[in-house]
Parts: structure tokens; sequence; C-alpha cells
């Protein structure tokens, strides 16, 4: 193990007791928060993606009270799981959810299993949610490194690596793996995210004042907060002309669904490719 990483979870094993005592005093009542449930803990950190807390809400009592379980997911009409999902976006999120809730259907009995490796190979779920999952409903000490968990990180070592590098994910989630409380994972992991979340906030001024750990914080002790966390810049967009048409007869417009997709061998896609750069037709067997 690097220097580095030896000084940092050091550090970091500071703030494990302070940081889970102010979370147990001053979390959020969500309605996913505190019910032992990991269908729930699933449903609702695949729907916190890419969205705010309270949007979220109201979406997930809906779905849980029409979809209460992991079998109830997966023998769900797809024409309803997408109106129960309408407006969160990103439709793929939940067509993966219903694909995985299959698989525990088939190879867990229906519930979702009890170990970060099982849920990791699950479609649809990656490192975050299976940490998630694991430690806040299966108290599985395994880290849930989520944007927030990074910036709160990066702040209290002062971290001025690229947080968008896999490499420097990684090395977060070892020291993390190293400091994880055998006993209370789950609040650990959500004390982080909480504290990401209404203290250690990514737009406007962080709350230091109000920061139970901020007496171990590199950042705040050298006013470099509002410097941190480093993100390579974006990409320039590239803008591109297109000709779409559409199709409408007084007030209804033609809609055709996306067909799915068909994989063809590599040999196949040549043969085809070269048919229609020459000109030729051709047909599959």
């Amino acid at each position: 193990m690097k220097n580095d990483q030896i000084k940092d979870r050091s550090m970091l094993n500071e703030i494990v007791q302070p940081l889970t005592d102010w979370y147990r005093q001053n979390k959020r009542i969500l309605p996913w928060r505190d019910q032992n449930n990991a269908y729930y803990t699933w449903v609702s950190e695949i729907m916190l993606q890419q969205t705010r807390v309270e949007a979220v809400k109201p979406y997930f009592q809906r779905f849980i009270g029409e979809l209460p379980d992991v079998q109830a997911l997966a023998e769900c009409p797809e024409e309803k799981l997408m109106k129960l999902w309408e407006g969160l976006g990103y439709y793929n999120r939940v067509r993966n959810m219903q694909t995985a809730a299959r698989t525990v259907v088939c190879e867990y009995e229906g519930v979702l299993p009890a170990s970060y490796e099982e849920l990791l190979s699950l479609k649809g779920i990656g490192n975050y949610t299976a940490g998630a999952i694991a430690s806040i409903a299966y108290q599985i000490p395994v880290p849930a490194v989520d944007g927030n968990v990074l910036r709160v990180i990066s702040r209290i070592t002062e971290d001025r690596q690229d947080i968008m590098k896999q490499s420097v994910r990684r090395q977060i989630e070892e020291n993390l793996l190293g400091i994880m409380p055998e006993e209370t994972p789950g609040d650990f992991n959500q004390a982080l995210m909480e504290l990401g979340a209404v203290v250690c906030v990514p737009n406007g001024p962080a709350r230091c004042e109000a920061c139970p750990v901020s007496e171990y914080c590199l950042a705040y002790r050298h006013g470099t907060v509002e410097e941190l966390p480093v993100k390579a810049p974006k990409k320039e967009r590239i803008l591109q002309n297109r000709t779409v048409l559409v199709i409408q007869d007084g007030e209804k417009t033609a809609i055709q669904k996306r067909p799915e997709k068909v994989f063809l061998p590599d040999y196949m896609s040549f043969r085809i490719s070269w048919a229609i750069l020459h000109g030729r037709k051709c047909w599959i067997r």
C-alpha cells in the first residue's frame, strides 16, 4: 500500500464514529430508509440516479404500492412498468431492473442475494448500488461510493486527483473498505452520502460550520474546500445538423417503436457491409 493511502486511511478512521453519531441524530426521514428491505434499497438507489431526493419520493411510493416485491416487478407488463416510471427518464434503468428481478426470481427464489459479488452480477447493478444494498440491507461491510462520497472524501483528505478517473474511485473504495465498521456499515455509508447531500454540497458554498467532522477535514483547515473535488473538464459538445421527417394527420403524429437490436456474427456483418458498399443485394439465411 502506498504511503498516501496509509495516511488517508488513518485520517478517515477518525471520522467513522462522529459521522455515524451525527447521521443517527440528523438523518432525513425518507420512505425507503430504515426499512431493512433490500428491495426498497434497490428501487430507491436506481431511482435516485440522476434524480433529486424530493422528486423521487412520490415515484417510489407509487412504484412500491403497485410492485411491492421482486416477484411483482419481474411479472409486471412492460406498458404498466413504463407508466410507473414515466417522468423519471432514463428508461433503461427500469428495464434493467426488471431483467435483474427475473434473474432473482429464477436463481434466488425472489430474494435479492446477500452477497456483494452476486448483487454485482445482476443487470444494471454496479459497484455503488451493490455496496448500498449489501451494507444497508444486509450489514455487509463494503463501501458505497457515489458522487457525494467522492466529494466528501476528496475534501477531507484534500486529494487533488481527478475523481472522474476509475483508478481514483477504486482507491477511495479501497480506503473506505479498510475503515468500514463491521457492525454498522449501512449507517456509515448513509452518513457519508447524507453529509454530501446536505452539508458538503456540490452547488453553492459548503456548510462547514455544520459539519460533524470539519476538525479532521484538510480542505477546511487549508481553505481549499471550494477547489475540490477536481474534475477534468468535459469534452466540448459536437453539434451536428440532422433532417427529421415528422408524419402528422391533423392532431395525430405517427410514431414507430424502435425494434429490438439484432446482433449478427462478425462475418455476416462484414458480408452485408461489403454488399452495400458494392451496390449488391444480399439475403441472410
